[in-house]
């Protein structure tokens, strides 16, 4: 089985390019790959989905133990024979940009899987020798196994090529030349979506195409052919409660493994659109507004009257309910889109959504409950992470969020039946989904 975790020196090499690449010319050869994401990043495991029609599922070492990790690597990629992980960030860059704990280079070595390292070669030539000799002293043992040079020519490529592997000794194992008519817009919160973009899978297959001829494939397939996981085994049980999800262009953001968690904790998940539909979906005991772009449907999401008071009457009424970042700021009374005006929303946290105008809070933290609720103990810790440009006028103060910084703010609203909050909650390996299945289930036995 193919496995390899492709990586880059930093931000701007072009890794989602190269893995949309990799992953459709694999899925081209017949090979039935499966990617992940290194990270908390919802957008990327998107354009993987569009690309493979399957499922791509997060890896994160700030968010998960190494157990857990490395079981869902083992789960998911087993049955299949190709597994593509994509990097985040510069290969070394950890919590704080300063450590590399949950940096791609812990996670390489923590699921012992070599690493293609694709090299933008915009600006240098045998400095790339330097730069790349760093990488490979930096730690050990660095996993570093080729090299992938993106948007190059194939006369710079044929230049370069030689020289890098005589003075870092590592494969090079093709190129990908420039291929603006394959490019794919971003916004404020990094790419595009991949329903968003227009003609997405014309520009897969050039990418595709492209790399069918400029990969060395027998090389390819000798660096990076392991050993296949062994699969772990997971059964279903039966489900013993409905819960809504909201799934729609604006709420968008949702980790696979904690959709997974809650089906494996006896939820059947049932998914409505807050754009679109009228009312929830019926016989449920909870509801989950996961994160997306609500800002950029504020009009839509007022103008759908029926369904904005559907979700105020169960939220009050005690439906079970998480809502988090769009979720959250869909609850508040008003919302601003892109042009600052402001739209009625759910009214049911007192927040007015206020554009930021910049990254709010950005990056992982660590939430701590300072009383019990629905979903946590008074004391809980648990990491999380945020990344939005909007902001709320009341965040809440039933938590507390550090960064590893030392900074620290209060955040969230939580009871009996809520969690709310800007902090997005990975749940996997995490005592979450446990948690809100039973409360759903309590709510749907005792309400009248």
């Amino acid at each position: 089985m193919l496995q390899l975790v492709l990586a880059a020196p930093r931000s701007g090499s072009g890794k989602t390019t190269a893995a949309c690449a990799l992953l459709a010319a694999l899925q081209a050869r017949g090979a039935q790959p499966c990617a992940f994401k290194a990270g908390p990043d919802y957008i990327d495991p998107m354009f993987h989905r569009a690309v493979l029609g399957v499922e791509s599922h997060n890896l994160d070492l700030f968010f998960s133990t190494p157990a857990t990790v490395c079981g869902l690597y083992a789960r998911h990629a087993a049955g299949h024979g190709a597994a593509v992980v994509e990097g985040a960030m510069g290969y070394y860059d950890g919590l704080g940009g300063v450590s590399d704990t949950a940096s791609v280079w812990h996670l390489a070595d923590t699921l012992g899987l070599p690493v293609l390292l694709v090299v933008r070669p915009k600006g240098a030539s045998l400095t790339l020798a330097a730069e790349l000799r760093g990488l490979l002293a930096f730690r050990t043992p660095h996993h570093l196994a080729g090299i992938l040079l993106n948007d190059c020519s194939e006369n710079l490529y044929n230049l370069l090529a030689p020289m890098l592997e005589k003075e870092t000794g590592l494969p090079v194992v093709g190129y990908l030349p420039p291929l603006p008519e394959a490019a794919i817009e971003s916004r404020h919160l990094g790419l595009k979506i991949a329903a968003e973009i227009e003609d997405l899978q014309r520009k897969i297959r050039i990418l595709a195409d492209s790399a069918q001829k400029t990969i060395d494939w027998p090389r390819f397939t000798a660096l990076f052919d392991r050993p296949d996981p062994a699969a772990v085994p997971c059964t279903l049980p039966p489900a013993k409660v409905r819960i809504a999800v909201a799934r729609d262009a604006a709420f968008c953001f949702t980790y696979a493994e904690t959709l997974e968690a809650l089906e494996e904790n006896g939820a059947e998940l049932c998914f409505f659109s807050p754009l679109q539909d009228a009312a929830l979906p019926t016989d449920i005991g909870g509801l989950y507004l996961p994160g997306g772009y609500p800002e950029l449907y504020a009009v839509q999401l007022a103008a759908n009257i029926a369904m904005r008071a559907a979700v105020k009457t169960a939220v009050q009424s005690g439906l079970p309910t998480v809502a988090e970042c769009g979720g959250f700021l869909y609850l508040g009374q008003t919302l601003q889109d892109a042009d600052g005006s402001a739209y009625p929303m759910a009214g049911v946290l007192p927040g007015q959504g206020v554009r930021g105008g910049r990254l709010v809070r950005f990056g992982y933290a660590t939430l701590t409950a300072r009383a019990d609720s629905m979903l946590f103990a008074a004391g809980d810790a648990l990491p999380v992470h945020e990344f939005h440009h909007w902001d709320s006028t009341a965040n809440g103060t039933d938590f507390t969020a550090a960064k590893a910084n030392g900074r620290s703010w209060a955040c969230g609203f939580a009871n009996a039946h809520l969690y709310a909050g800007f902090p997005h909650l990975y749940w996997a390996g995490t005592p979450l989904p446990c948690r809100f299945v039973a409360a759903t289930c309590h709510y749907k036995k005792e309400k009248p």
